[in-house]
């Protein structure tokens, strides 16, 4: 299986399929409306805005498995994304990315890039401290940790780099760019 295999249904009840990206560099995102790393969507927007004429493409999967911080219909969640952050980028149906319930799609970026830290800094150490009470075995396992993990996918499909929401959207952006 190679990710253009998947698919992640869209707010109307219709499948995107990943296939249509051959020969672009995705980006795939689970994301939160009411997270403290929700101001990711500017960073994002501006990348989608800076890059999308040369090959990128944004895919921004809504998720409330975390703490419940994405409230509200998909109607809701892609009004407050277009009218506090401007966002263009295709937003799909809200997902779950973990569990029985995850979107397969899900499962296929686990298996090709799992879990390899938090970084350093305060919001390392902060979601280290967060994480360790939720599943004590956190750093021994793929799953999704939190709102806005990242994938970065390239031209031919690969799978290249998982960024945690701690990870810096100045380097996020450089990794993009090179792969364009």
């Amino acid at each position: 299986m190679s990710i253009y295999d998947y698919s992640v249904p869209k707010t109307d009840g219709s499948e995107l399929s990943l296939a249509d990206f051959k020969g672009k560099v995705m980006l795939i995102v689970n994301t939160a409306t009411g997270c403290g790393f929700t101001p990711h969507y500017k960073p994002l927007e501006e990348m989608y805005e800076k890059f999308h004429d040369k090959g990128l493409e944004i895919i921004d999967i809504p998720c409330n498995q975390f703490a419940g911080q994405t409230p509200g219909t998909d109607e809701e969640i892609h009004e407050f994304c277009t009218l506090k952050y401007n966002t263009q980028f295709p937003q799909m149906k809200k997902s779950d990315v973990n569990g029985e319930t995850a979107l397969p799609l899900y499962g296929y970026l686990k298996s090709q890039k799992g879990f390899e830290g938090f970084g350093k800094g305060p919001k390392a150490l902060m979601m280290s401290g967060l994480l360790k009470k939720i599943d004590k075995d956190y750093k021994n396992n793929p799953e999704i940790k939190w709102n806005f993990t990242k994938f970065l996918v390239d031209k031919e499909g690969n799978v290249v780099a998982r960024f945690e929401p701690t990870a810096d959207m100045g380097e996020v952006e450089k990794a993009v760019e090179a792969l364009l």
